[in-house]
């Protein structure tokens, strides 16, 4: 994963208002232990707690978050492709990564909740998180990406991506960890996302990130939903203090509806002002936070066709090369190389390789799930 910055979650803060409604998330049974307070693994003896292997004592007081677990962001290393699959190998993972997340980084301990090895072994990362994956409540405030440390659980998988695979050990691993977390966060298979699509970061890689509908749709057998619960469409919901190619997307569509953005993915002041501003115009609900979310998605893309020309078309290409289709040109003309890498995610997507780019294929293109993707 490319490391993020900061390791406070500015929209936490942000939601409690910057002051005593912290400080009171903070004084409350919620927010501090220490090792001694490591939970047991009894519900998940398949995922080894910080105790068992080893781990240091945070820097600080680990925090809870007051807010609602909306998703799993997965994340890849960036560390080399190991054949080394054995489970001491991953205990020696799991050291390494906390001390490069407190030595390196200068967190208070290991940034993601949830560690994958190459050899199918699950580890917890930063303490508390198995006990409140144990629990299903709160979650613990972590580090692994900036804007969604308190409301999504991050999980690295070992390895770098972008051109190979994981090794199925791993795959069925990360499976088996996002059902779980599904079920006691109460989330769904297309609660999954990537790194990128909250931050502009080569991770989770490429070619592992292709593979994030079969993960969806595995998740969604194991779980057991019924097709008739899952939506039409799942679209990543970005706001204030979130900087990813998702919101350079979301930038170039506002300014195609007049409104003078800079297209540079970085969600600041003046994109809440023109998000809040479309929103009314087009009577969705204004968050505090301007959260630009499904609703806001749907009535701001417009439906591309061969003859497609403008910021739009843009907007897509660039997304389009981010995820691997070099042979794309952001130029802004629907031209014969856009055409082909759409068919492509559209069959990826378990959507009619038709080339036209409608909510469906818009929703694939910027990170989202499609009932679609589920049929297989």
């Amino acid at each position: 994963m490319t490391l993020p910055q900061h390791e406070v979650d500015r929209r936490t803060l942000f939601r409690v208002g910057l002051g005593t409604a912290m400080a009171a998330v903070v004084g409350t049974d919620l927010a501090l232990a220490g090792p001694a307070a490591a939970a047991p693994a009894a519900g998940f003896p398949w995922i080894i707690g910080c105790d068992e292997w080893g781990a240091r004592p945070p820097a600080s007081p680990v925090q809870i978050s007051g807010n609602t677990t909306n998703k799993i962001i997965l994340h890849h290393m960036a560390f080399p492709n190991v054949t080394d699959y054995s489970r001491e190998h991953a205990v020696q993972l799991a050291k390494d990564c906390q001390d490069l997340h407190m030595d390196g980084n200068g967190w208070a301990d290991t940034g993601q909740h949830f560690t994958v090895s190459r050899g199918g072994y699950v580890t917890e990362g930063r303490h508390r998180s198995l006990e409140t994956l144990n629990t299903g409540r709160h979650q613990v405030i972590s580090a692994h990406c900036p804007g969604e440390n308190g409301n999504a659980i991050g999980i690295e998988n070992e390895g770098t991506y972008i051109t190979e695979t994981p090794p199925e050990a791993l795959l069925d691993s990360l499976v088996k960890l996002c059902v779980t977390v599904c079920r006691q966060f109460r989330l769904n298979a297309w609660d999954i996302f990537g790194h990128w699509d909250f931050r502009v970061t080569d991770c989770p890689g490429i070619a592992f990130y292709a593979q994030f509908p079969m993960i969806r749709a595995r998740v969604l057998a194991e779980l057991g939903t019924p097709h008739s619960q899952i939506p039409a469409r799942r679209w990543p919901d970005i706001w204030r203090f979130v900087d990813s190619p998702v919101v350079q997307v979301a930038q170039y569509l506002l300014n195609d509806v007049g409104y003078a953005l800079t297209a540079n993915g970085s969600f600041g002041t003046d994109m809440n002002v023109a998000v809040a501003d479309f929103q009314t115009r087009c009577g969705i609900p204004v968050t505090p936070d301007a959260t630009f979310d499904a609703a806001t998605w749907e009535a701001l893309a417009p439906v591309l066709g061969k003859d497609a020309t403008g910021l739009p078309v843009t907007a897509l290409q660039f997304m389009l090369v981010r995820k691997g289709y070099t042979e794309v040109t952001a130029g802004g003309i629907y031209d014969h190389a856009t055409m082909k890498a759409v068919q492509d995610l559209q069959r990826l997507h378990g959507l009619t390789p038709n080339g036209k780019v409608d909510l469906g294929t818009w929703c694939a293109a910027v990170g989202g799930s499609v009932r679609e993707a589920f049929r297989r």
